[in-house]
């Protein structure tokens, strides 16, 4: 079959009273519908977002400038006003390649899948079932505890909004947290299901929000803060974890600015509700990439600017190291709340974004029989062309998560750690496939957004960066540990790749062939 064949059909099962609506909300372009066919697979979502709601989409699920902040206890422990600053600076330029590495695989195939379906297609013969299987798992470990961070941080931002305003009456205690966290995310799935074709309208509100709240920020901090001299700020690098360096402090703080600049592959498993998804999708991450990349920039130097004591903002009982710098410059309570209800609402909004990227990466595993339950997870809900069954299975998933921070709050936090390095894993993974099959001069499909000759050294980086900080990623905050201290996430991390490992060796290895079956099929 020809590839005008193949889009020909596709456009046949459309009824002549709505071929005009189908083809601008539900098949896209003609390349749409041509990529489409390529991955043997029908259009069942709308495809109603552009370039805008996809940079907002991206650039509110990363928050960078608000990650920064929140994550500020990595760089404050290890590396002091100036090593927080360099550290940032080195994962912005480090994690770069991999983004433009990722923007270019999303063009060759813009699959809501991502870097399960790409390692399925761009692995070796002997290995792409069992690697594209367990990028699967991992990716959905990951995007599961982004939508339980994203939760949890809002909710210790109430939480210190509320200790803040009521000193002396408030007691804090754990199941209030939890509470919260299933709050938020059973909100965000509201969201999900109800808005869900609103959705590109929303993230292009909120992207302007993500701008203006910038700056409300920014102004107040250096308008009211106290001024320390240039060389205070850039000429320190302290050690307070107790490495035997300052270098290897600098680099296990560099968990705080990664955390800020992950997620760039959110935008990919939305990828089939996307018009011209090929071009608009690696666009989009681009642009990302600068966006929060130039406005985290700037707001860590200012918060290393206005920070002052660095001892006692780590000891804050508001649970957040910005919140009291806030606190500090302003000297009132009510603006603290306000500054603080900004990064706590830009917070929901990343959730919002997390929880519809776990669902689309969900229902695309789902429909390749990767997960228990398959058929279930893989339908679309036709009154909101949304997989609603894989929301639903998400706020389950988050809601158990959340009970483990009434037990232990050290456990719930090991499990928070592992979205950073289930998805380094993934990006891992995917990239050096790539790498490995442009090595061997093995054809790849054409990419409209693509590097060009300077792809292969972009890989090549991309692959030693996330090496390193996939390392330091299980680092715990300081080298003295105890079992409350101790970052488990390696543990956890290990856990469950057995546990996809025996259970594809069990039973999944039966039924589970990967999207490159159906990629092949269609080429024949």
């Amino acid at each position: 079959m020809g590839r005008e064949d193949g889009i020909m059909l596709n456009v046949q099962h459309s009824s002549p009273e709505t071929s005009s609506l189908n083809a601008s909300q539900r098949e896209g372009t003609a390349q749409d519908k041509h990529d489409m066919w390529r991955a043997g697979r029908d259009q069942e979502l709308n495809r109603n977002f552009r370039f805008l709601s996809v940079l907002g989409f991206t650039a509110v699920l990363m928050c960078t400038w608000e990650a920064v902040l929140f994550g500020s206890s990595y760089g404050l422990t290890n590396g002091g006003k100036g090593g927080m600053i360099y550290t940032y600076l080195g994962g912005l330029a480090g994690f770069s390649f991999v983004i433009l590495s990722m923007a270019e695989m999303a063009s060759m195939a813009p699959l809501s899948g991502g870097q399960y379906h790409w390692v399925s297609e761009f692995a070796p013969p002997s290995s792409q079932a069992l690697l594209s299987y367990l990028t699967g798992w991992i990716c959905v470990l990951g995007w599961h505890t982004g939508i339980a961070g994203c939760s949890y941080t809002v909710a210790n931002m109430m939480v210190g909004v509320i200790a803040i305003n009521y000193p002396d009456t408030y007691t804090y205690e754990r199941w209030h947290v939890t509470l919260l966290v299933i709050a938020v995310a059973m909100v965000a799935l509201m969201f999900n299901t109800f808005l869900a074709q609103k959705l590109p309208l929303i993230e292009g509100i909120i992207l302007i929000v993500h701008c203006f709240g910038f700056f409300g920020i920014l102004i107040p901090l250096w308008v009211l803060s106290s001024k320390v001299p240039a060389s205070e700020v850039f000429g320190s690098i302290e050690n307070r974890g107790g490495w035997d360096n300052n270098g290897l402090a600098c680099m296990a703080g560099l968990v705080g600015p990664i955390y800020a600049l992950i997620g760039p592959d959110s935008a990919v498993h939305m990828a089939e509700e996307i018009r011209d998804a090929s071009r608009v999708l690696p666009m989009g991450m681009v642009w990302t990439l600068i966006l929060n990349g130039s406005t985290g920039l700037v707001m860590i130097i200012t918060f290393a600017f206005c920070v002052g004591d660095i001892d006692e903002v780590l000891k804050s009982e508001t649970g957040f190291p910005f919140i009291q710098v806030f606190l500090n410059a302003t000297g009132s309570v009510s603006a603290t709340t306000g500054m603080t209800v900004v990064i706590m609402i830009m917070q929901f909004c990343a959730a919002i974004s997390n929880v519809a990227t776990t669902s689309r990466q969900i229902y695309s595993f789902a429909r390749d029989k990767g997960l228990p339950f398959s058929d279930f997870l893989a339908q679309v809900n036709p009154t909101f062309t949304v997989p609603l069954n894989a929301l639903c299975a998400s706020l389950v998933i988050v809601s158990l998560l959340a009970l483990i921070n009434i037990g232990s709050s050290v456990a719930f936090n090991a499990i928070m750690s592992l979205g950073t390095a289930a998805l380094l894993s993934s990006y891992i993974i995917s990239i050096t496939c790539v790498r490995l099959r442009r090595w061997r001069n093995q054809p790849l499909p054409p990419a409209r957004w693509s590097m060009g000759k300077f792809t292969p050294i972009c890989d090549t980086i991309s692959i030693m960066v996330l090496l390193v900080i996939w390392i330091f990623s299980f680092f715990p905050l300081t080298k003295n540990v105890d079992p409350t201290t101790m970052n488990w996430s390696v543990v956890i991390f290990g856990g469950v790749v057995v546990v996809s490992l025996s259970y594809y060796m069990l039973y999944a290895r039966k039924i589970y062939k990967g999207p490159v079956t159906r990629v092949k099929m269609m080429q024949q």
